[in-house]
């Protein structure tokens, strides 16, 4: 029975194929290849699909897509993950399936910035954590390798701790957080601080709920600023200020510290809402002034070095943390000062004494003119009245000049003393300030410190002789130098200068003297305590047509007298008989009346 099945004839066996030499149910090629072809996956160019990979080593990685053949991709298109290894499903973009040689051609880079946008847009919206593979340094930063996109990672956000050596990060595969996107230019910002800031918050909350003011902490010196030093305390940074590092005067936190150094520091206050931690290193020290010798003085003689400058005086450190200021005014016996930066410098190692000294309020004054002997003790002896001596001009008022004869000893020129003969409206006319002058003393005023001097008293009054030359009524020529609403003044021989009225400047022709005009000046007044000459102009001609009229007079009244003399007695006759002649006709007619 079972043979005959065996034997039995095919029904549908295809006997001309048989005789044509083809064998009984094979299929054709075409047909074959047709059926192989739809057994694989089909893949169109620019898709991106996942695939496997199969194979990998240093340079490259071999990725079966379910194709006829698989893709080779460079190994440096997964740097950003150094955990990839065989077995791994990827995604793959195709670029060709057959190029010259028949070789399937994929890109991993391409496919990941296919849907990188994608990515990074949920990842920023979700708020997820995500790898990625620095690959180089730019300035103020890093770039990053996210999802085959080039993002920025700032140099603030790559660590908690201020990072001085990018370098090193170079090469590294990170977890980062999206923080910023710009979708116009397609920029990225990432952050790998976020990720570890919420863990360090918690830890900060932890630790400074522990924190007691007095505390001793060890701590890591994290930074160095120009105002202070932070210290990590273990997971929360506190801030030593630059005052509070040393008992001393410290210019910069380098001067007492180190980056990375260890310890030991004090809590003086902290915020537990800010999260603000103020820490001291000084006072784990006992304070300079409490080690002072307590046989220091007043009056004692001290040294130090000018630590700080300013415009009233110096602070100088006898001892570190241990300071004294010497006030502009006690720097110099000299009355003309102006800054204590004319005398010292920061740096300068000085000699001083002790003025004052409070042990209470840690307060020290010192002096350095002290040093020096008072050149107002013997002022009598060593600059007597009448002494001539050589000065130097320190300065300007309305009414003097201020000089010095030395440091200390200042005197004061009036300016009605500068000069004998010239009138001077101004120091500034006759000398000029740094210049040398020649004094005599007139008076001291020991009490003020101050000497009335003079210049002119080096010179004999010349006024004694101009008595004698400009008498009241002395006509002289003149020059006007100078026109004031009140007058002019007039130039005169021997370098004296005289003053006249406007009425007096009046030419005989009635028109008005002018500057530089020379005329003939006749002197009206003359004063020799005041040093005052006034002068006129139009009373020479007045003078002279008063003295012509007076002439005039006399000669009219001596003519006059003298025709009166000569017609005298006939007159009185004359007077005479008409009188009589009236009276008694007067009587006659009185008589007839009667």
């Amino acid at each position: 029975m079972t043979d005959e099945v065996k034997n039995s004839p095919i029904e549908d066996f295809d006997w001309l194929a048989y005789e044509k030499g083809e064998t009984p149910g094979e299929k054709s090629r075409d047909e074959l290849m047709q059926t192989y072809g739809q057994s694989l996956g089909t893949v169109k160019d620019k898709e991106v699909i996942e695939g496997t990979i199969i194979a990998l080593n240093k340079r490259e990685a071999v990725v079966d897509i379910g194709y006829k053949s698989d893709g080779i991709i460079p190994f440096n298109e997964f740097r950003y993950n150094p955990d990839i290894k065989i077995g791994d499903k990827v995604e793959v973009f195709i670029e060709n399936q057959e190029d010259k040689k028949g070789q399937l051609i994929l890109s991993h880079r391409k496919a990941r910035a296919a849907r990188s946008w994608e990515r990074i847009n949920h990842a920023l919206e979700n708020d997820e954590i995500i790898t990625g593979y620095i690959k180089c340094r730019t300035k103020g930063g890093m770039i990053v390798d996210v999802f085959g996109i080039e993002a920025f990672l700032p140099g603030s956000q790559i660590d908690v701790r201020p990072i001085r050596d990018y370098d090193i990060f170079v090469g590294k595969t990170m977890e980062f957080k999206v923080v910023k996107i710009n979708q116009e230019y397609r920029n990225v910002v990432v952050s790998h601080k976020a990720l570890i800031e919420a863990e360090l918050e918690a830890q900060k909350r932890e630790i400074i709920s522990k924190l007691e003011k007095g505390q001793v902490l060890e701590g890591t010196v994290k930074n160095i600023t120009s105002y202070g030093v932070f210290i990590d305390l273990g997971g929360v940074d506190g801030l030593v200020h630059i005052t509070d590092l040393s008992w001393g005067r410290v210019s910069h936190p380098e001067e007492v510290v180190q980056l990375d150094q260890k310890l030991n520091v004090v809590i003086l206050d902290f915020d537990d809402e800010k999260k603000r931690i103020a820490l001291g290193l000084k006072q784990l020290q006992p304070h300079p002034w409490d080690a002072l010798s307590e046989e220091l003085k007043v009056g004692d003689k001290v040294h130090g070095r000018v630590v700080v400058m300013a415009e009233y005086g110096a602070f100088v450190e006898i001892a570190p943390g241990v300071e004294g200021l010497i006030h502009v005014s006690e720097m110099s016996w000299s009355q003309h000062l102006r800054s204590a930066n004319d005398f010292l410098h920061v740096g300068d190692e000085v000699d001083a004494v002790i003025l004052t000294l409070d042990r209470e309020e840690r307060k020290m004054s010192l002096g350095l003119k002290q040093l020096k002997k008072d050149p107002w003790e013997d002022i009598e002896v060593r600059y007597p009245v009448g002494s001539k001596h050589t000065a130097r001009v320190r300065n300007f008022t309305n009414f003097g000049v201020f000089v010095e004869i030395e440091e200390g000893v200042d005197g004061l020129i009036h300016i009605s003393d500068l000069s004998w003969t010239k009138k001077v409206k101004h120091p500034s006319e006759f000398t000029q300030i740094g210049a040398n002058i020649e004094v005599q003393v007139l008076e001291i005023d020991k009490d003020n410190r101050r000497l009335s001097l003079g210049h002119k008293q080096l010179e004999e009054n010349p006024w004694d002789v101009f008595e004698t030359i400009f008498t009241p009524g002395s006509v002289h020529e003149g020059t006007i130098v100078e026109m004031l609403d009140k007058g002019a003044v007039v130039a005169l021989p021997y370098g004296v200068e005289g003053f006249a009225t406007p009425k007096h400047l009046v030419k005989q022709d009635n028109s008005h003297a002018k500057v530089d005009e020379k005329l003939d000046f006749k002197v009206i007044e003359f004063n020799k305590d005041n040093r005052r000459i006034i002068l006129s102009h139009s009373r020479i001609f007045e003078d002279e047509q008063k003295a012509e009229k007076n002439e005039q007079r006399k000669a009219k009244r001596a003519q006059r007298k003298s025709e009166e003399a000569t017609a005298a007695p006939a007159t009185t006759i004359e007077k005479t008989t008409f009188g009589d002649l009236e009276a008694l006709a007067a009587l006659k007619e009185q008589l007839s009346r009667k």
